[in-house]
């Protein structure tokens, strides 16, 4: 995989380990039959990705590839619903089959020291998403302790910026809003040197 390169000869290498963690994103129902709709939550299943960080300068970079075929339906609903939400989600609105990778780079991230082994981070990066790349600086609190970093907060975005048209149903009764909000909480190792 590419990385752009680090902002620091001394930054260390760690890889995301996506079994320890968590990436999801809610969609909201709004329109007049609202109070009936349900407010998906989609965990991203497949996705990658590698950070760089050095505690000295305060530094930092961060490559995140996202499958987005991989995401799927937490919510307590039937099967079939589960289905039909994430084969529009899929085809219909994210159209996985022309747009098969959503992409967060960020080269040159910042932070402030909190505490000791304990930072908050401020990723100026760019989001490519359904083949519109747009700026979408994000927070994230960092805990470093030992091999491992560990990056959670939250982040939202307009789906109508990258050019993506919200699901709506029964002639707009039912519709999702704009507005997507995603948590993620990032578990990653860190690396040998090379």
């Amino acid at each position: 995989m590419a990385v752009t390169a680090s902002p620091s000869s001394t930054a260390a290498g760690w890889v995301i380990d996506t079994r320890a963690s968590r990436l999801t994103v809610r969609a909201f129902a709004s329109g007049m039959l609202s109070a009936l709709g349900h407010n998906p939550t989609f965990a991203v299943r497949d996705y990658r990705g590698e950070v760089r960080f050095d505690p000295e300068s305060l530094k930092g970079s961060l490559v995140l590839r996202i499958k987005p075929d991989s995401l799927t339906v937490t919510d307590n609903v039937s099967e079939k619903d589960r289905r039909e939400m994430e084969r529009a989600t899929r085809e219909d609105v994210l159209e996985i089959a022309k747009y098969p990778e959503i992409v967060y780079e960020c080269p040159e991230a910042s932070a402030r020291r909190t505490a000791e082994g304990q930072f908050e981070v401020t990723l100026p990066g760019s989001l490519t998403l359904h083949g519109v790349t747009i700026r979408e600086p994000v927070s994230a609190r960092v805990v470093v302790t030992g091999s491992m970093l560990r990056a959670f907060g939250e982040f939202s975005l307009r789906q109508p910026d990258y050019d993506i048209k919200p699901v709506s149903v029964g002639g707009s009764m039912l519709k999702v809003k704009d507005e997507l909000k995603g948590t993620f909480d990032i578990v990653a190792r860190r690396q040998p040197d090379a």
